[in-house]
């Protein structure tokens, strides 16, 4: 049985749906939810899950000290994976010696196009007829990691902009548990070696 922490800054959608998949699976756990926004949706979403929760800030302190208390709950849990859902933060080399599990994110582009934090935004206004969503390794770059998986859909010129993100995030929470789920079985798999 492999472990699991998500890392989120906002609602918590994609928390949602991976924490679904996962009790709906009942083969890994999900440990913990991290966020670095106090007032963060995703903490409700926990809550009514029964999901512990953790709040990380980086305010009035250096990244490398809030990557270090995030670096206790991993190691306190076991943790074995670690999917970014949201979460708007970059890793410093710290974090990445520190911990020597899989890290994932979900980005709602087709990268290389429209890294960062407006990927959803840039890609409706950039007119392109095919838009979706990256699921990546997480590297020291803005979202420059090895993609894991992209799906795409193509838009018919007149959708609003509220539209394409209603079919991005149906897109995000099909497949981001699936990639999840994959990376909990892979170390599982190798944890059993």
């Amino acid at each position: 049985m492999a472990r699991l922490a998500v890392f989120a800054s906002g609602r918590g959608t994609n928390f949602v749906a991976i924490a679904r998949a996962l009790k709906s699976r009942r083969l890994h756990t999900l440990e913990f939810l991290l966020c670095d926004r106090k007032a963060a949706p995703a903490f409700d979403r926990a809550g009514e899950l029964g999901v512990e929760s953790y709040y990380a800030t980086y305010v009035n302190r250096t990244r490398e000290a809030a990557e270090a208390e995030m670096l206790g709950h991993l190691a306190r849990h076991a943790v074995d994976v670690v999917a970014l859902a949201g979460y708007m933060r970059l890793f410093t080399p710290f974090f990445f010696r520190g911990f020597h599990g899989d890290i994932v994110n979900l980005h709602p582009a087709l990268l290389p196009k429209y890294p960062g934090a407006h990927g959803i935004e840039e890609s409706y206004a950039s007119g392109d007829r095919e838009l979706g969503i990256s699921i990546i390794r997480v590297d020291e770059g803005c979202d420059t990691g090895p993609v894991l998986l992209q799906k795409s859909f193509m838009r018919k010129g007149n959708e609003s902009l509220g539209e394409i993100e209603a079919r991005i995030h149906a897109l995000e929470h099909e497949w981001f548990p699936r990639v999840v789920m994959d990376l909990l079985d892979a170390a599982d798999e190798r944890r059993m070696k």
